[in-house]
């Protein structure tokens, strides 16, 4: 295989050139492999279509930071290869990727299958602290503990050779790819959009899923509009490699009722089947209100110059210092601190931290020192921590204020230390 440029995917093709095709997404640290046993039926009526995420299964090593990216990759592979229309079925990142197709290309989709999926994964610091421990202690200890969040207890003890090689596939994967996955995923959230998704659309979960389980699966069939729930019994995560015969069949089932082009293998021609309509529901969305409606009277020095940067800083700064943290000190803030938390968020991550003149780890280098400077410990526990999230490691904070203790007096330094050695054990041990 020739090397993949970096903005397409890696994949392979299965089945008649002539029929319809049919993708099948991957969950993060899997590969198209985790889709071989549903392959040998569904090629009698579609071509199918499997691809590796970057990194995944040996291929090329090309990060993408949002699933937005991730699906325009996908979609230069398909126009490279002359793919427009195609029904899709997705798995965890797969179905993520799936729901965002949906929505922004809606003309490219003809049928969806969303398995063990959510309109958001987990929250953003879950995801976040994964890659802080990823990146500081590989991906073994993710691989160690991925057959306990992919299957039943029973199918795992019953089924050691594969158990082995989910942990396998997870520790073959490239670390940087597997990071930036997980900041994909923590900047994931499409739950108010749902109602956007306009193609017939089957939800598919594992009844004992503890990751992305039936309470997820029921909030994508509430939003959808005319979705369909499927739950099936004794699966977990991954449920085409636990389950393969029953998601095998509703997977026939479903893009065999719900797409209009389909395959006769027996004489090699398309066929058409009729696919019951479904209205567009999602709603227009709502207009700004012009600045001279809100206030005509009253225009503010900084309406006629740059945006507001209160927007942007919020999301700075929830992306820095993770959610729980941000939502902890907006929830804390009254009428006398309400004003200080307003101005931090504009001016301090609005202004500052969005600047593009430097990266976020050379930010957090400069802020680690200033507090170190400073004695200001509190601060400098939880910029510890925005500093793994920002990329750094825990070798690379060690030099910082190593370098502190030069500039900044021993006695600061070692207080530093002291706090900073407490939050990386903290951030960086793998939770078994």
């Amino acid at each position: 295989m020739s090397e993949t440029p970096p903005n397409t995917l890696q994949y392979r093709f299965d089945g008649p050139e002539e029929a319809p095709v049919l993708i099948l997404g991957p969950s993060l640290g899997t590969t198209w492999h985790m889709w071989d046993r549903q392959v040998p039926e569904l090629t009698q009526q579609w071509r199918v279509f499997r691809f590796d995420l970057p990194g995944h299964g040996g291929a090329p090593a090309y990060p993408a930071g949002s699933v937005s990216d991730l699906a325009a990759r996908l979609l230069a592979t398909l126009d490279s290869l002359g793919v427009q229309r195609f029904g899709y079925a997705g798995c965890a990142f797969g179905g993520a990727l799936g729901i965002e197709l949906a929505l922004r290309h809606p003309e490219r989709i003809a049928s969806l299958a969303l398995i063990a999926a959510s309109p958001r994964f987990g929250t953003a610091d879950e995801f976040r602290q994964r890659g802080v421990i990823v990146r500081t202690n590989g991906l073994d200890p993710i691989a160690r503990t991925s057959p306990d969040r992919w299957f039943t207890t029973g199918f795992a003890a019953a089924q050691p050779a594969i158990t082995e090689w989910a942990v396998q596939m997870v520790r073959t994967t490239d670390p940087g790819c597997y990071i930036a996955a997980c900041e994909a995923l923590a900047s994931f959230d499409v739950r108010s959009q749902l109602s956007g998704v306009a193609v017939p659309t089957l939800v598919l979960v594992g009844s004992d899923d503890q990751v992305t389980g039936p309470a997820e699966a029921r909030t994508l069939v509430a939003g959808i509009p005319d979705a369909r729930l499927a739950v099936v019994p004794g699966a977990s995560h991954l449920v085409p490699v636990e389950q393969p015969a029953a998601v095998t069949d509703l997977l026939v089932r479903h893009f065999s009722t719900a797409w209009q082009p389909a395959y006769d293998s027996t004489t090699g021609q398309m066929a058409i089947v009729a696919a019951p309509a479904k209205p567009v529901l999602a709603a227009a969305p709502p207009q700004p209100t012009p600045i001279a409606e809100i206030a005509p009277a009253v225009v503010s020095p900084r309406t006629t110059g740059r945006p507001d940067p209160y927007d942007a800083g919020i999301k700075v700064r929830r992306e820095v210092l993770g959610d729980a943290h941000v939502d902890r000190a907006l929830a804390q803030a009254d009428e006398f601190s309400g004003d200080f938390q307003e101005f931090i968020t504009r001016y301090a991550w609005g202004e500052i931290w969005d600047r593009p003149g430097l990266d976020r780890r050379a930010r957090s280098c400069v802020t680690l020192t200033a507090l170190v400077a400073g004695g200001h410990l509190d601060e400098l526990a939880f910029h510890t921590r925005a500093a793994l999230r920002n990329g750094l490691t825990p070798d690379e904070i060690k030099e910082v204020l190593l370098q502190a203790a030069v500039y900044c007096g021993v006695p600061a330094a070692n207080s530093a230390f002291k706090v900073a050695q407490q939050v990386i054990r903290e951030e960086t041990t793998p939770q078994e």
